[in-house]
Formats: C-alpha cells, sequence, structure tokens
C-alpha cells in the first residue's frame, strides 16, 4: 500500500503503517453446524471464517473448560496471558516491518486487551518479547471491549502530538477462550455469540510529521471525541467469575446505536466542515459489532452499500475479533480506495470517520484524512 501522496498537517497524528496476527486454528462457519453448533443456525451472524485460539489440544489439557460449573479463571488466564503476548508480539512485527523503521525507535507503547488479567500487565511483557527499550513509555487499556482499538488510537494520537518526534507502537489482542462456554441447548444465545466472535492481534504505528521519504503515511488523526450514553451500562455487560468471563448483550443494542449515531458524528464531522449531505463523500471504517449494527447505521445514515463494505469484508473474515478489528477494516479500507480510485472524483472520501461502539454504551470516534495515493 502506497502512502505519502497528500501531505500530513504539521504537529498532526498519523497513521504510519498496520499489521495483524492470528492463532493457527481456522474455523470455517459453514462447518459449524456439524459440530459445536448443530443445535443452532449461525448464518445471521454473516461471518464465513474465524481464527481461535481454543482447540482440541486444549481441551484435552484442561477438560475441565468443556464442563460447567467448575471454578476455571485459573487455567482460562494461564491459556489467555501467553496466548495474547504471543499474537501481539507477531502483529507488532508485521506493523514494524510494515513501517521500515528500527524497532529502536519506537518510544511510546499503548497496549489493549479484554482478555487477559494479571502483574506486570501485558504491556511489560509484549514490550519485552519485541525487545523494546526499557525506557520506553507503557499505557494499558484493559476490558474496553470492542470500542477498545479506536480508544487506542486515541491515546496514542494524544501521545504523539504532544510528544514530537515521538513513534507510538499501539498492539491491541484478543481471544474468547476468556469466555468461552461449553454448549448447551438451555443457551442458544451463547452459541450465536460464540459463532460471531473471532481472535487474533493488531498493530499500529502512530506519529506525527512523518519522515520522508522512510516514512509513508496512511491516515491523519485529525480530531478524536468520546462520548458514553447515561443509564446504558448493563446493554452491554461483562463480569469476571470463577469459570471465566461473563458476557451479556441486550437486544436494545443495534437499536440504540442507531438512536444516537447520528449526533455523535455530526460533531465529529463539524470540525471538518462537513455536513449530513456529505456522508457518502466520506470513507467509513466502523467497527462491525454484528451485522444488525451495520444495518442500522447504514439506514439511518443513508450510506449507499459499499460505504461500509470493509467493515462487512472484515466481519466476513475475521468475525468480531472486539478491539483489533478496527485494524483489519483500516487495511480492507485501503484496499478498496486503490479499487475505486478511477470511479471516484478527485477530493472525494478524502475526509472520513474511525468509529467504534463498546461497554457504557461507550462511543469512540476519529475525524480522519485519507493520506494514500
Amino acid at each position: 500500500m502506497q502512502g505519502g501522496s497528500k501531505k500530513a498537517n504539521p504537529g498532526k497524528a498519523t497513521i504510519l503503517a498496520l499489521g495483524k496476527a492470528f492463532p493457527h486454528q481456522l474455523v470455517m462457519q459453514e462447518f459449524l453446524a456439524d459440530g459445536y453448533f448443530k443445535n443452532t443456525n449461525c448464518k445471521t451472524t454473516t461471518v464465513k471464517t474465524r481464527y481461535v485460539v481454543m482447540s482440541e489440544e486444549i481441551l484435552n489439557k484442561y477438560p475441565e473448560l468443556a464442563t460447567e460449573g467448575h471454578p476455571t479463571v485459573t487455567q482460562r488466564l494461564e491459556i489467555c496471558n501467553k496466548a495474547v503476548t504471543q499474537m501481539a508480539i507477531e502483529a507488532s512485527q508485521a506493523c514494524i516491518k510494515n513501517w521500515a523503521r528500527p524497532i529502536s525507535d519506537i518510544t511510546h507503547l499503548v497496549y489493549v486487551s479484554s482478555s487477559e488479567a494479571r502483574l506486570p500487565g501485558g504491556d511489560l511483557y509484549l514490550a519485552k518479547g519485541l525487545g523494546l527499550c526499557p525506557e520506553t513509555h507503557r499505557v494499558m487499556l484493559y476490558f474496553m471491549g470492542c470500542s477498545g482499538g479506536v480508544a487506542g488510537l486515541r491515546v496514542a494520537k494524544d501521545i504523539a502530538e504532544n510528544n514530537p518526534g515521538s513513534r507510538v507502537l499501539l498492539a491491541t489482542s484478543e481471544t474468547t477462550v476468556i469466555g468461552f462456554k461449553p454448549p448447551s441447548a438451555a443457551r442458544p444465545y451463547d452459541l450465536v455469540g460464540a459463532a460471531l466472535f473471532g481472535d487474533g492481534a493488531g498493530a499500529i504505528i502512530i506519529g506525527s510529521d512523518p519522515v520522508q521519504p522512510i516514512e509513508k503515511p496512511l491516515f491523519e488523526l485529525h480530531i478524536a471525541i468520546q462520548n458514553f450514553l447515561p443509564d446504558t451500562e448493563k446493554i452491554i455487560d461483562g463480569r469476571l467469575t470463577e469459570e471465566g468471563i461473563s458476557f451479556k448483550l441486550e437486544k436494545e443494542l443495534p437499536q440504540i446505536i442507531e438512536d444516537n449515531i447520528e449526533d455523535f458524528c455530526g460533531k465529529l464531522m463539524g470540525f471538518a466542515g462537513l455536513q449530513e449531505k456529505d456522508y457518502n463523500k466520506m470513507f467509513w471504517a466502523v467497527h462491525p459489532g454484528g451485522p444488525a449494527i451495520l444495518n442500522r447505521v447504514e439506514k439511518r445514515l443513508g450510506l449507499w452499500p459499499e460505504k461500509l463494505g470493509p467493515s462487512r469484508r472484515a466481519l466476513a473474515d475475521y468475525g468480531n475479533a472486539s478491539s483489533n478489528t478496527i485494524v483489519y477494516v483500516l487495511e480492507y479500507m485501503l484496499e478498496q480506495k486503490i479499487k475505486m480510485k478511477k470511479e471516484r472524483e478527485e477530493g472525494e472520501r478524502e475526509w472520513g470517520l474511525i468509529l467504534a461502539f463498546g461497554p457504557g454504551i461507550t462511543f469512540e470516534g476519529i475525524l480522519a484524512r485519507s493520506l494514500t495515493v
């Protein structure tokens, strides 16, 4: 992917490189009906493939995970802590390779995960695994769920813009092992949820004032905001118990997002002088929490079908991988931009929004500018 054809504004944070990594276990959704999901229909998730840490080998080593009622949080964390660190290392290495500068030039690390719990945190183990300088400044964001990736971008943007010359590595890593439940006909909702969520890691290098010609900026992060909706904290509910994390998503979630999306987007668009009529002149990198959420956003904003194409493609290929998924969406966004370059007038789709929705209910959003050809 070629970047840097448009000049970034001095002092503004930019995305300089992207990277991703996955566990080795690939699940083909079309075969799930013959296995774990034989008692439910999971086609409504629109997911075609997912990567997962959970495997037959793990279940053979920890058979208690396949039986309800046993305290298994210790075993789960033993699996998760190791898995998320390894995936984060691999995603970060891929990102640094794409960045093409020495790892020693990284000054800050922002690490995001809702899949582990330990002291010291995963940020230290990631820094150690990558061989980062001990003077690297680290920030850890725990249990932010699906909005964690964009929240991490917001934090990394602030760091980059307030520390001239800095280069921030943002890494996200997630696994569903922490909330894995054995199949039960009494809980069909759990089965649909298990068919939706996937595992993996993502990484982004953020910095201002790119060094030419080595660094080729992809997006400028113009303005970032966060809003929470009062009295909605039970809509996305997660609790750490002796049997791992228990998640519950209320059916009202897509409607609540639809009811509030216009006002939130309007706040961001106003910074660039954009209005409602400009929705389809922008690019949209939306975290794909599920097809219902994407459908509601598309309908309320009147978006052309291709506008959420990268989000739908990421959901189909990787499932909802929580905080990681926005990285996959941004990669597909860049691919789409090359494909559609000759089909749009020059100047359109320069501005866009990076959006995610998480527990709270919390809206995270960034007004971004595309800098690629």
